[in-house]
């Protein structure tokens, strides 16, 4: 499942320059698939969207840090853990409960965002 991060967060920022898909926003930043991937095209959103790799997407959180749930890989093929639950000081960076995913689909989103 993907990593989501909890209102818990004190928006320290440790997180963000752990992950390596660039998942991971300060409140209110908008986001691009494009940002630290290889996508330069058109991509599929989990909703079924398609938009363009480099359009600005309205953030998830206005409040605290986030994570893009179509690019959060969990670190599969990167790291044995997720790296953003490593460094978060308050235990904020936690499993999603809506969005279960399997490994095989986590490397597979990897693949896709860096062909």
């Amino acid at each position: 499942m993907a990593i989501m991060i909890t209102d818990d967060c004190i928006n320290c920022g440790a997180c963000e320059p752990e992950c390596p898909n660039n998942a991971i926003y300060e409140g209110g930043v908008e986001w691009a698939i494009s940002d630290g991937t290889t996508i330069s095209d058109s991509y599929v959103l989990e909703t079924g969207e398609s938009v363009n790799a480099d359009a600005k997407q309205n953030p998830v959180s206005d409040e605290y840090y986030y994570i893009v749930p179509d690019k959060c890989t969990e670190c599969k093929g990167f790291h044995e853990e997720p790296q953003c639950a490593a460094v978060c000081p308050v235990d904020c960076c936690v499993p999603d409960p809506e969005r279960e995913e399997t490994e095989e689909v986590l490397l597979a989103r990897k693949e896709r965002l860096h062909l």
